[in-house]
């Protein structure tokens, strides 16, 4: 049976997207596939499976159109007949909480990649935080705060020490996420309403973003079909707009945003020992990426409790840190004397 072999597949899985990407040792992208949310706790496990296989599937089709000048045709139709080797295959996946979720997790992998024809030498399956986090850092000192739809705050110290907090998900936690100022926003707009908290923009605002003409609309959009904790997290631009705009209420919800985040990272670094060392600090996640008051009010508070922290203010995507991971492992198989660990 003929097959194409690539040197790595990184995948990077959160809660509102998955992201697919061959890639070649010297870390060159060869093809993206995107899909939507694979974290098995919201969607569950049949429609996590579903996304991956679609952000993966895409991923082969993008490397097949890239290839087929060199291949002359013969790639396209071993993406149909034939089987896909990768050398290792990283999978940095949202919902990877507990032993439980690692063997629903590789269960869910394994299935998608027989579906696929995808033989991987070498699987590693991580956290999409720690995945991130360890490819970035390099095994560094380092602290990675994720605010996406979900939240959570990750830590490695230069003993190798890692450390979480947060990300118990969206029902009792996910603090300072796009879901959880969403969340704010709604319960703001009803106080309101009910006279028991202060006037906002943010009524009006939110009734347009959804097509809704009243409260009692709104109401029933919640406790709908369709409700969603994406939905829920896709409101969080419209408070960074109304706190820009001066929207008092919208402000106090960012503010607290940014000590709840503020708050898990100080946990992970109070529990690495990095309050007084240097160490890198990294955010990441579509909130933190897009709100730039929100970044600083975090910052701000991180530099003050932690004076000799380093803020990396390149815009990292998740997957870059992935695909460092992934690299990390090329580099030291081919070292002499390197046990393939496979």
């Amino acid at each position: 049976m003929s097959r194409v072999r690539i040197p790595l597949l990184a995948v990077d899985g959160g809660g509102t997207k998955c992201l697919a990407a061959f890639v070649d040792r010297e870390g060159r992208i060869i093809g993206t596939g995107r899909a939507g949310s694979c974290n098995h706790q919201v969607t569950g496990p049949a429609a996590a499976a579903r996304e991956l296989a679609e952000a993966i599937g895409k991923a082969m089709s993008e490397t097949v159109t890239a290839a087929s000048d060199l291949a002359k045709g013969a790639v396209s139709d071993l993406a149909k007949h034939g089987e896909w080797e990768v050398e290792c295959a990283v999978f940095g996946l949202a919902g990877l909480d507990t032993a439980r979720d690692r063997q629903i997790i590789l269960q869910l992998v394994s299935g998608v990649l027989a579906e696929l024809r995808i033989r991987a030498e070498h699987l590693i399956v991580e956290n999409d935080g720690f995945a991130a986090l360890l490819g970035a850092t390099g095994g560094k000192a380092g602290v990675l705060i994720i605010a996406g739809t979900g939240s959570i705050a990750y830590g490695i110290n230069q003993q190798g020490v890692t450390a979480r907090a947060g990300g118990w998900g969206h029902r009792v936690g996910d603090e300072g996420s796009g879901y959880w100022i969403g969340k704010q926003m709604i319960a703001a707009v009803f106080q309101a309403a009910d006279g028991r908290g202060e006037p906002t923009a943010l009524s009006e605002q939110l009734l347009a973003h959804l097509g809704l003409s009243q409260l009692e609309d709104l109401y029933n959009w919640l406790y709908g079909s369709s409700y969603s904790v994406e939905k829920v997290g896709e409101l969080s631009p419209l408070v960074s707009r109304a706190a820009a705009a001066g929207d008092a209420v919208a402000a106090r919800i960012l503010n607290l945003a940014a000590g709840e985040l503020f708050q898990a990272a100080r946990a992970v670094i109070s529990r690495l020992g990095l309050r007084n060392q240097p160490y890198t600090l990294m955010l990441q996640g579509g909130v933190l990426q897009h709100d730039e008051q929100l970044r600083r009010l975090v910052v701000e508070q991180v530099r003050h409790f932690s004076p000799r922290v380093i803020v990396d203010t390149a815009r990292h995507e998740p997957i870059t840190g992935v695909i460092a991971k992934g690299l990390a492992y090329l580099d030291k198989r081919q070292q002499p004397g390197a046990d393939d660990g496979q």
